[in-house]
């Protein structure tokens, strides 16, 4: 990812007062008003984490292992077509998530000393005084290090770098639980946890997608059903319901403004994702299995419609416009299949939209199939293909409803909401305004401190002037105010770590997640700094007051 935090200056200054106590919230909710528009703070990592994680292993070792052995199967039936397009969409999205996944690695362990200045020259003088007295040690590091290359080289070559952040993810998650949710392993977890869910995000639609569709057209085209096409259509299915519901979990549990999703309503939004993209996908096949070349056509068009769409919401994930029409691109690929929101605000609109235009679409194909199928499809045959579909697009809408009903994170979604509401992601966030928020609060925009796990305040630098020509990234001390002007304890303990830029907003990852530069820099940090320091983001409201956040960073 580009980085906006170049050629920025660093320093670090502490005091020493006490740290207080943690808070769970900063205002607290009043009976039957619903969820306050409090800081949340994040659950310890438990044994339902580790065993998703090791479902979530399962899932990508199942996906791949059922389109693996389909396609040697078709290569000793001499079926050499088939065998290929399926070997093609193994390997190459394969290949492209790994070389993204190494590139990143790379960026992440390559010495952040070779820069010159700015930011990341003060954190390199830092962690040289630190390990200055330990020069003995040089050569044990470099063997370590060339080890660690060879070691990721391989498993890259092998098709297994995910299974690495897997593996890894599960050792952070033990010792973030074994420090009590505080340190920097809970930090490296949650920015774990967003490297594998982006990586299979892209996998996902790039080969279990297309995967299924193919199977679903062979086994239509072929009238009948081989036991591996069931098995693999069937996985790559689950990977895709699987690693959006994954997705939209390790988002909300990196943001510091956002309740984190309970495992229930995890399970109930896959069931949502499954059902409606299962039959988004059976109505592709089926008109694929008459239609080739009008197939091809139709996604083309729905591709580029939808990626202009998303382009012309402007939407902000991105450190870089490149970077930023890259990812639209391929959330286009993404709406191909299902809904996927990416831009703050009401979208209800947009979202009913989106589900009307593949109900058109879905109705049309199906009908397309109906009235031009083969001789061989009898009527009999073809209407229980049709209930299928309907019964699948229907039970998908239905879990959907259960979960906006009685599952979301932030409360219950009631009919009179309907009209006020926020998606993310595919979920429901109430935009309606409870008189819990209306109490004082600072702004969502301005600070954020994941993980949420020590106390947060506020008030901080009341009446600070933000210069325009600040440097992106720097290290300050905190400031002590009235309590007149903070009705919370700050914390004036340690160092602030001050991004001068504007708090990304939700559903999209925060800065500090995907600018590697801007992550590495924090982790350095962290790790030559005797306290825990802080992250502050610019506001965006009020630039003259800045707000602040205790975290773990």
């Amino acid at each position: 990812m580009a980085a906006k935090s170049d050629g920025a200056a660093l320093s670090v200054q502490t005091t020493e007062n006490p740290v207080p106590p943690p808070l769970q919230c900063m205002v607290a909710a009043e009976p039957d008003q619903g969820p306050s528009s409090c800081r949340y703070a994040s659950k310890p990592y438990s044994l339902l984490d580790c065993c998703w994680v090791l479902c979530s292993l399962l899932v990508f070792f199942s996906d791949g292992a059922t389109d693996l052995w389909l396609a040697a199967d078709y290569y000793l039936r001499r079926d050499y077509w088939w065998f290929g397009l399926t070997l093609v969409f193994v390997v190459v999205p394969s290949a492209v998530v790994q070389v993204l996944s190494f590139r990143w690695i790379v960026y992440d362990y390559t010495d952040i000393s070779g820069s010159s200045s700015g930011a990341v020259a003060a954190v390199s003088a830092a962690a040289a005084a630190a390990a200055e007295s330990s020069k003995g040690g040089d050569g044990t590091r470099t063997c370590c290090r060339v080890c660690m290359w060879l070691f990721q080289s391989i498993l890259h070559l092998l098709q297994l770098g995910q299974v690495w952040r897997y593996v890894h993810a599960l050792y952070l998650g033990a010792q973030s639980s074994w420090h009590g949710n505080r340190g920097h392993f809970h930090w490296r977890l949650m920015c774990e946890c967003a490297d594998i869910t982006m990586l299979r995000l892209l996998e996902a639609f790039l080969k279990s997608a297309p995967q299924l569709v193919l199977q679903l057209s062979i086994m239509i085209h072929a009238n009948h059903v081989l036991p591996l096409q069931g098995l693999s259509a069937s996985a790559s299915l689950v990977s895709l319901a699987w690693i959006i519901a994954s997705y939209q979990k390790t988002l909300r549990d990196s943001r510091d403004d956002k309740l984190p999703m309970s495992y229930k309503a995890v399970i109930v939004q896959m069931l949502w994702h499954f059902f409606t993209i299962g039959a988004r996908t059976i109505a592709f096949a089926l008109f694929a299995s008459v239609f080739q070349l009008y197939f091809g056509i139709f996604v083309v068009s729905h591709w580029c419609l939808m990626t202009f769409w998303i382009i012309q919401g402007e939407t902000d994930f991105c450190m870089s416009k490149w970077e930023e029409i890259i990812y639209n691109m391929v959330v286009g690929i993404v709406y191909i299949f299902c809904w996927f929101n990416v831009k703050e605000g009401r979208a209800r609109f947009r979202m009913w939209l989106y589900h009307t235009v593949t109900l058109v679409e879905n109705v049309s194909l199906i009908a397309a199939w109906y009235l031009y199928r083969g001789p061989n499809t009898s009527d009999f045959y073809a209407l229980i293909v049709v209930c299928v579909v309907v019964c699948s697009y229907a039970l998908g809408i239905f879990f959907m409803l259960g979960y906006y009903c009685l599952l979301h994170p932030d409360g219950p979604v009631s009919a009179a909401q309907w009209g006020g509401c926020v998606e993310d992601g595919g979920l429901m966030v109430e935009s309606c305004v409870t008189p819990a928020e209306a109490s004082p609060l600072p702004p969502p925009d301005v600070v954020t401190s994941p993980p949420r796990t020590l106390t947060r305040t506020a008030g901080a630098d009341r009446g600070e002037v933000v210069p325009g020509d600040l440097a992106v990234f720097q290290v300050r001390s905190t400031t002590t105010i009235s309590p007149a002007l903070a009705p919370r304890p700050l914390r004036t303990e340690g160092p602030v770590i001050r991004i001068d830029l504007p708090r990304k907003r939700y559903p999209a990852w925060d800065a500090h997640f995907i600018d590697r530069r801007l992550r590495k820099t924090i982790l350095v940090l962290e790790n030559t700094s005797p306290v825990t320091p802080r992250i502050q983001y610019r506001s965006l409201s009020k630039p003259k007051e800045v707000m602040e956040y205790e975290t773990t960073v």
